[in-house]
């Protein structure tokens, strides 16, 4: 935490509980059960090492999926003209059932 934020807390720690990999990006995913606190850390890592990119997701769902893959497909709306485009998800977060209340779902394309 103080090394992200500058700011010491000393009972919250970041304890994942699953790690996923996609080409440069990393996903860590934990809980604070006695919070009711859910995060997603999306980490992009430079081919030697380096974390160049942190983005932090807190009680959030997250759906991450890969854009430009061939599996996407394309959906037009004949009576609008309305053209969408739909990829399959190649990662959610799963948030335990205590961590309960209603919790908005983000996209993140990769």
């Amino acid at each position: 935490m103080r090394l992200l934020t500058g700011v010491q807390e000393s009972n919250f720690r970041f304890l994942p509980h699953s790690i996923s990999a996609f080409g440069p990006t990393v996903l860590a995913e934990g809980f604070d059960q006695s919070r009711s606190i859910a995060w997603v850390h999306a980490w992009t890592v430079s081919p030697d090492g380096i974390i160049t990119q942190l983005r932090e997701y807190l009680n959030t769902s997250l759906t991450v999926t890969r854009i430009g893959n061939s599996d996407c497909t394309t959906t037009t709306t004949t009576t609008t003209g309305i053209v969408s485009l739909h990829c399959p998800s190649v990662w959610e977060s799963s948030l335990p059932d205590r961590v309960g209340k209603s919790v908005p779902g983000l996209v993140l394309a990769i």
